[in-house]
């Protein structure tokens, strides 16, 4: 795909992709409270990110509040400002980088992973934990790994697809294998896939991750925005609702 034809994909929809993508491209997994439209999540053994149609607007945070219980935690992503009654349980800083120059292209070596390949799969993420993976992640897109001998020992896939756009997502490698190059292969390969749909990669890491943001921008990523993934628990008294 051109980088002229890459460059008219409006990236107004990355300031709030898991909405956009819940709305869109993964609406068949959009979890809504009864009665709401405003608020949506994933469900638990897919992701566990749940998002607001407008972080601004109070009726999001109350469609939240009943989707996901009193006293019960939800993972965000954005520059957010939960209202009253709302606690924030953590906030790790983030930054999303997009796609501007990057050489994308199929990697030979590299297989398709398939439910049969989730318990290697997570035994992979809990070694590098490169970001949160459920057992269903693979609904969410295709993802493709390298095997040594069998065993599999790098990975990376598809998360977030918001319209024109898709997310490279859960990149690691064996700590036996790095420095061999396999992270950046399967990159490229995944881009490679997501630009023969016509759409732009981007990325998620957190901010303290020097050494991934040095590779992406190597690479050919830019950063775009600076954000936070956030767990907020909801109004009201578990104690009470569990007694």
């Amino acid at each position: 795909m051109s980088g002229a034809a890459r460059t008219s994909v409006s990236p107004r929809v990355l300031g709030n992709p898991a909405w956009a993508a819940l709305s869109g491209a993964h609406a068949a997994l959009a979890e809504y409270p009864a009665g709401g439209g405003r608020a949506a999540r994933y469900p638990a053994d897919v992701s566990p990110f749940s998002a607001l149609a407008d972080p601004d607007d109070p009726r999001s945070w109350a469609d939240l509040h009943a989707l996901v219980g009193d006293g019960e935690v939800a993972s965000l992503a954005g520059i957010l400002s939960p209202p009253e009654g709302w606690e924030t349980l953590g906030a790790i800083p983030g930054v999303q980088l997009i796609d501007t120059s990057l050489r994308a292209e199929p990697a030979p070596d590299a297989v398709r992973l398939g439910p049969a390949d989730v318990p290697e799969i997570l035994a992979l993420i809990e070694l590098t934990r490169p970001g949160p993976f459920r057992a269903r992640t693979l609904e969410l897109g295709t993802y493709l790994g390298v095997r040594h001998r069998g065993r599999l020992v790098a990975m990376a896939g598809e998360r977030l697809r918001p319209p024109g756009w898709t997310e490279i997502s859960a990149v690691c490698t064996h700590p036996d294998h790095r420095n061999r190059g396999l992270a950046t292969r399967l990159v490229r390969a995944v881009a490679a896939d997501i630009r023969e749909r016509g759409e732009v990669p981007f990325l998620h890491t957190a901010a303290s991750n020097t050494n991934a943001i040095r590779l992406y921008e190597s690479i050919g990523f830019t950063l775009r925005h600076r954000l936070f993934f956030m767990a907020v628990r909801a109004p009201g008294n578990t104690a009470a609702k569990s007694s």
